[in-house]
């Protein structure tokens, strides 16, 4: 259930036609352009509007650098101050926000990270033809995946492990397209990395660190963040008698790659990504992350600069178009509900934006009708809260009846108090891990062996006959909820999918009927209201359970069931 779109008379702009440009004149009375070379993001007023918008970047001063027509932003360079003003001023522009400073000088200074992800205690097949449904079995290490039991995956794969004709996108950090739970389903050729290494912000702190390929664009088959190599295994590693299997173990797998190294998703790479899901034909795109630097983007919020307050109304806009543009081409959208512990209809204060470059974040109160999390609060998404073994809601999870569509399980550390299960990494999501990023964080060294370090947050390596080597880490994290509901999306286009000329799908608002319609419903706490004082938390993750077993403010429609989705799924097609 999403909230009503208040912004919508503000925010749509109506497609009728192009907008003549008008030229600013360079005058006195325009602010100076002056300052290193940056990158700035340009929305045109709307996709007729391209052309004029390009010129009016040229005439402010500024050099187009590539275009997404299909939603109409614009990468353009310019000098660091005075462009925003002369652009923005023109009709044929909506808005425009600085991106980065190029070429800027490193300085001494921590990396920056964008924690999306819940830690504690410490993505070629696709151009087959589908081969005829054949059951597959289970891989050794799935017995420690209870969320694969959870979601009853070892039961739907007797009857459809997934098609090769569905292509599911990872819009993440990466994926690692080498390791061998991954290779088997891995589409190399349909898969593309929208983003560049960023050694140093505009403050001279790390960010990605240093470039490690020519060019600071890493090969579509790497991840150096490990977050979308765990997500990609979650949803499709290959059962293939090694390692771990995900829940739709024989889709293929993209990377359609929007994140840093670091974590960060900017808005230009999450566009793109999203408009070439929809070009490429993708199935279902899996989303993990919020759009930086802005964990809400408001359109007044009086704590906000004027160009910050233009900046996240360019942010909202553009993503809305994307999201839709993807939707009417066909591509289902899972996203996470994030880990901020709160209720989406009534969220917290945001103390974390922006959180990009450093040094940056200031206090803001969050009006819920005028500020949106993106791209969970977009148009036509899926949203997916995350849960322990216990079935609890795990402390992390966002939650509430505005924007919940399904739950999954997303591991929860501190599960199980007064058991022996509390706080142990067995709570968590136990999925691929890319040995470059094991080693980088220490869990894995140069010979390949687990580290002590690893060895202390559970890390696990499968060496195969053959002499193929894996690695595998536990995660949790909305993020890891996701992919659960993704591959149960996977599932049911497999399953129910019908040919359209030289294309496969399933219409996204059917998927979404099947999802939600199979869900195992899960009821409310008794009580309602839910303290984590004994886990460890404080007041501020309190929560209180909305609704009924059919639809609540925690689980949403319940929890996803794979087994459920094949197997009863044509009922809500009718």
């Amino acid at each position: 259930m999403k909230r009503p779109r208040l912004l919508a008379a503000v925010l749509v702009v109506p497609l009728f036609g192009a907008i003549s440009a008008v030229a600013v004149p360079v005058a006195s009375a325009q602010p100076a352009l002056a300052g290193p070379a940056t990158e700035f993001t340009v929305l045109a007023k709307d996709v007729q509007s391209v052309g004029s918008a390009q010129k009016a970047i040229r005439d402010a001063g500024g050099t187009v650098l590539e275009t997404n027509s299909a939603v109409g932003l614009i990468k353009a360079s310019a000098p660091a101050s005075g462009f925003t003003e002369r652009v923005s001023a023109n009709r044929a522009v909506f808005g425009a926000a600085k991106a980065q400073v190029i070429g800027s000088v490193p300085k001494d200074g921590k990396k920056a990270k964008n924690n999306n992800v819940e830690k504690e205690g410490r993505g070629a097949a696709s151009k087959k033809n589908a081969a005829a449904t054949k059951a597959v079995g289970m891989d050794p290490l799935d017995d420690q995946l209870w969320g694969l039991k959870s979601v009853r995956s070892d039961l739907s794969r007797t009857k459809q492990p997934g098609s090769k004709q569905v292509k599911v996108g990872i819009i993440d950090t990466g994926v690692d397209g080498t390791h061998p739970d991954i290779a088997p389903n891995f589409d190399e050729a349909d898969s593309r990395n929208f983003v560049k290494d960023i050694p140093f912000d505009v403050n001279g702190v790390e960010v990605d660190g240093p470039c490690e390929f020519r060019g600071c664009v890493d090969p579509v088959n790497h991840d150096d963040g490990a977050h979308g190599t765990h997500v990609a295994g979650t949803i499709a590693a290959a059962a293939n008698g090694f390692g771990v299997s995900g829940v739709a173990p024989n889709v293929s797998l993209v990377n359609i790659r929007a994140g840093q190294d670091s974590g960060y998703f900017f808005l230009q790479p999450t566009v793109d990504a999203l408009t070439y899901a929809g070009d490429a034909g993708i199935d279902v795109v899996n989303m993990s992350f919020y759009t930086d630097p802005w964990l809400y983007n408001c359109t007044a919020n009086p704590a906000d600069s004027a160009a910050e307050q233009a900046e996240q109304r360019t942010i909202i806009e553009a993503t809305q178009r994307a999201l839709n543009y993807a939707h009417r081409k066909g591509v289902t959208m899972v996203v996470a509900l994030g880990n901020q512990h709160t209720d989406l209809g009534a969220p917290q204060p945001d103390t974390t934006s922006p959180d990009y470059p450093a040094n940056t974040t200031h206090p803001r109160a969050v009006d819920n009708a005028s500020c949106l999390s993106l791209p969970v609060e977009g148009n036509h998404t899926i949203g997916v809260s995350a849960f322990g073994p216990s079935q609890a809601k795990a402390d992390y999870s966002n939650y509430g009846t505005e924007q919940i569509s399904v739950s999954a399980p997303g591991g929860y550390f501190r599960d199980g108090f007064g058991t022996p299960w509390f706080r142990t990494v067995e709570n968590e999501i136990l999925s691929t891990y890319p040995k470059n990023a094991g080693v980088a964080d220490g869990n894995i060294d140069a010979a390949g062996n687990v580290t002590p370090a690893g060895v202390a947050l559970g890390v696990q390596k499968a060496t195969a006959a053959d002499g193929r080597v894996g690695y595998y880490q536990w995660l949790q994290g909305t993020s890891m909820a996701t992919p659960h509901a993704t591959g149960v999306a996977a599932l049911i286009i497999s399953q129910y999918g019908k040919k359209s000329g030289a294309g496969f799908g399933l219409d996204p608002d059917k998927v979404q009927r099947v999802l939600e319609g199979t869900a195992s419903q899960i009821a409310c706490p008794v009580p309602r209201t839910v303290d984590y004082l004994d886990e460890g938390r404080d007041a501020t993750f309190t929560a209180t359970c909305a609704g009924d077993p059919s639809f609540n403010g925690f689980y949403g429609h319940g929890a996803v069931d794979a087994y459920g989705a094949v197997t009863r799924g044509s009922q809500y097609l009718k």
